[in-house]
């Protein structure tokens, strides 16, 4: 009885419960879409696991390629394919400036897996002898085409084709310049691959279907613990990829989690409008006999049922996210979105949905419950009581839920609390100050303009929303804010101080012994051009104060070097831009057993200190060192510098080449980068300025991703403003009536509505100011240790954009108020 009395009820209108409908549904529909979106890429890498790598199971070798036996192990796993990866400058033989590469010697079972493709007008299906096929950038940087010549190394190499399908791209990561794809003699004309040059083996395999990729690999390395292979699988075949999206889209969540919570106050709103439009039949009810708790039963069936229908519409929206994305901006993407819907994160959406509705709605509800029949008669005579305590612990205990799912579910627990915690402490100061918004207005003198002394009244009279309103939008104004500062500050950063800090350029493979030649070709194309070099090898960290990396399993939070290979160096004298912090620097002659220095942020993040032993692994041979001290590193000098670098005597011997830097005036750029590539076909020389145009462009489709789910917080924001409105609407037409009757002119109470809207906006861009540039002074100042010093043109341009839509839209909500006619009106009210 009490559904079918609830569902005839709807049949009157949803006033009051669209506001519910319209927040739940902006919450959910971004939580669903960026879980969806999430999901679909990782299931994407996922499933092309195998074409991504290239095989079932992956082998790095730094610097070397694999022994007899270890050849051996990696074929009698199943069919193997060869093919080796580095950096290379390469030069159209018709003239022009060298570009950096990233060169790729494959061998004819390239690739195992998936199709390698060029693009129409290609001379041939792949790249052999001396041709080679190259990356849509590179052909568009270089301005070059199928038939032109290409000098890399040295050899001059024909381009048969523009690639169109490289299916193994996402594996290797983050690369500084395009491809260039030869074949295994192509790579041998080229000379680049010597002692010591850094290159990478890999070695792929196809194993048998009935196989299991993880033991193949476990296998492997049991079979050569010190040899330094990097082993990877199908089944996590992009790695660092799939590490970014997951920390990106829990990053994400969190956003849309915030967003939900703006949302939950329209809920709060909403409820509590609609059930004040019910007093009369509420009072109604209860005359004929209903009780209070079949009043509360009665509603709370009516909001589950817009709710419902709310979050399945915001859940269908949040489905179909991956499907938008990929077809309005695939090629951002680093796979395609696998299709189909994802149950896991449409329920998690769905549970937060309903937790954030129950949070923001019991406590209404149950206040309606208590209120008497007589109380509910009085018409404008609020006789609302506190509601029980159950209801305010039923509605902690939704919103301890929500955060304990979020937490529970991320992938970085702690992160996931600690934005929460701050979220939450956000929340609670936006309310304090919304109350003494209301105080201060409250207590300022009355001022002699009516229409001013009208506006300062509305902000702090009995049942005024200013205090909602403060912490909603506040909410979503403080967070677009905060990513105006800091996006603004890291921008500028790249266009301006890391240029002005940084080198020219940053040069690789320095022949060992081509130190003198370097630098007298340096001298004669560029007068005055400082140089920097240390020697470098690549190696991999196998073991920490006696315990084996592979047998963690997991690395300890922060330490980074552990992952993966590393160059590492080895100095007599302690680097430019360090500081001993702990321990003592050898002395320059120390020949004794092996010392290391470590990076102190590094070290302390793996629990190493001095004394403490490492072990790396280098051209196959594992090297145990002491920590001999630990330095502090000022990464912001742009300097050269390592995490790992060891004493002398101990790597010397071993095939190594030189890394550095290389400073001059901009205009002496390309006279230098001419002359080097002549000299020195194997040298890389990576112009800082394109790196520097990478980053910017990768940080900018990131902060668009950001600003994307920060915009549903605005949008909620903006859906309580509306429901504040509409909630008000009959004392404003009150007021309205009464001022038109005392003279006043519509353009008068459309001034002093203005002037209302006009100080709130302005209020809460002046509390967004400061919460957003307090909090994105600590991100960028103490996370990122970067100078302060954001765009505020552009962030004040951000809470102007902002502010003049809560006056826009405050405006509009007024006209219903101003059209109203005071007779028709006095009958009404």
């Amino acid at each position: 009885m009490i559904v079918r009395l609830a569902l005839r009820d709807l049949r009157g209108g949803l006033t009051g419960l669209r506001l519910l409908a319209v927040c739940l549904f902006l919450g959910v529909a971004a939580l669903a879409g960026v879980g969806s979106l999430t999901s679909a890429v990782l299931d994407g890498l996922a499933d092309q696991g195998q074409a991504i790598l290239g095989g079932d199971v992956q082998v790095e070798i730094n610097q070397r390629e694999a022994t007899p036996d270890e050849l051996a192990a990696f074929q009698a796993e199943g069919e193997v394919s060869h093919f080796t990866r580095m950096r290379a400058m390469a030069v159209p033989v018709r003239g022009g400036d060298p570009v950096l590469v990233e060169l790729k010697g494959v061998d004819s079972l390239y690739p195992l897996y998936g199709d390698f493709r060029l693009r129409p007008g290609a001379l041939a299906e792949r790249p052999s002898g001396n041709q080679v096929a190259i990356g849509p950038e590179l052909a568009e940087r270089l301005g070059i085409g199928v038939g032109d010549a290409l000098r890399v190394g040295n050899a001059e190499l024909r381009v048969i084709g523009v690639t169109a399908q490289e299916p193994d791209r996402v594996s290797q990561g983050f690369a500084l310049g395009p491809t260039a794809m030869v074949d295994r003699a192509g790579l041998a004309a080229t000379g680049l691959v010597q002692p010591g040059s850094l290159y990478i083996s890999a070695y792929r395999i196809r194993a048998p279907a009935e196989a299991d990729p993880a033991e193949v690999g476990r296998r492997l390395d049991v079979a050569f613990p010190a040899a330094g292979l990097k082993v990877e699988n199908r089944l996590n075949a992009a790695p660092g990829t799939r590490r970014f999206l997951e920390r990106l889209g829990q990053f994400l969540t969190l956003v849309g989690l915030s967003a939900l919570i703006v949302a939950g106050i329209g809920v709060g709103n909403g409820v509590t409008s609609y059930l004040d439009g019910k007093r009369q039949g509420i009072a109604m009810l209860k005359t004929l006999g209903a009780t209070s708790a079949t009043i509360f039963r009665l509603h709370l069936v009516q909001i589950a049922v817009v709710a419902a229908a709310a979050l399945l519409a915001g859940l269908a929206v949040g489905a179909l996210v991956p499907t938008i994305v990929s077809s309005l901006a695939g090629d951002l993407l680093p796979v395609p979105p696998h299709g189909g819907l994802y149950a896991g994160p449409l329920l998690l959406a769905a549970g937060y949905g309903l937790l954030a509705a129950l949070a923001f709605a019991l406590v209404p509800l149950a206040r309606a419950r208590t209120i008497p029949a007589a109380s509910l008669l009085r018409g404008g005579v609020n006789g609302q009581r506190r509601a029980p305590w159950w209801a305010y612990g039923g509605s902690l205990g939704a919103g301890a839920a929500i955060a304990a799912v979020a937490v529970l579910t991320a992938p970085e627990r702690m992160f996931a609390l600690g934005f929460i915690l701050a979220c939450l402490a956000l929340l609670l100061l936006l309310a304090l100050l919304g109350w003494l918004v209301r105080r201060a207005v409250a207590a300022l003198p009355r001022p002699r303009s009516p229409l001013l002394r009208l506006a300062l009244a509305n902000l702090h009279r009995p049942g005024a929303p200013t205090g909602r309103l403060v912490v909603a939008l506040g909410l979503g104004f403080t967070l677009v804010t905060t990513l105006a500062v800091i996006e603004t500050n890291l921008s500028g950063q790249i266009r301006s101080t890391i240029p002005a800090r940084a080198p020219n350029f940053f040069l690789l493979d320095v022949p060992s012994d081509g130190l003198a030649d370097l630098r007298a070709v340096a001298e004669q194309a560029a007068p005055g051009a400082r140089l920097e070099l240390m020697p470098t090898l690549r190696a991999t960290v196998t073991a920490i104060g006696g315990r084996r990396i592979a047998d963690m399993a997991e690395l300890p939070e922060g330490a980074w070097f552990l992952r993966g290979d590393r160059n590492l160096s080895f100095a007599a004298t302690t680097p430019p831009g360090s500081r001993i912090v702990e321990g003592h620097w050898w002395s320059e002659d120390y020949h004794g057993d092996p010392l290391v220095s470590l990076d102190a942020e590094n070290a302390r993040a793996a629990g190493l200190g001095v004394g403490d032993t490492i072990t790396v692994s280098v051209l196959g041979r594992e090297i145990t060192a002491r920590i001999a001290n630990l330095r502090e590193v000022d990464w912001s000098r742009m300097s050269l510098n390592f995490v790992i670098i060891f004493s002398p005597g101990t790597f010397e011997g071993a095939p190594h080449s030189l890394m550095g830097t290389a400073h001059m005036a901009r205009d002496q750029e390309t006279a230098f980068a001419r002359a080097v590539n002549r000299r020195f076909p194997s040298l890389s020389a990576v112009r800082i300025q394109d790196v520097v145009a990478d980053v910017a462009r990768i940080m900018g489709q990131l902060a668009a991703a950001v600003r994307a789910a920060g915009a549903v917080a605005i949008l909620a924001g903006i859906a309580v403003l509306i429901g504040a409105l509409a909630a008000s609407r009959r004392a404003r037409i009150y007021d309205s009536v009464l001022l038109k009757l005392l003279g006043a002119t519509r353009g008068r109470i459309l001034v002093m509505q203005a002037i209302e809207f006009g100080l709130l906006a302005l209020i809460l861009a002046a509390l967004a100011l400061a919460l957003g540039a307090g909090a994105g002074w600590y991100v960028v100042v103490e996370l990122f240790e970067l100078p302060w010093g954001p765009d505020w043109t552009a962030v004040l341009g951000t809470l102007a954009a902002g502010a003049g839509l809560t006056l826009l839209l405050g405006l509009l909500g007024s006209l219903p108020a101003l059209a109203a006619r005071p007779a028709q009106a006095l009958r009404q009210l």
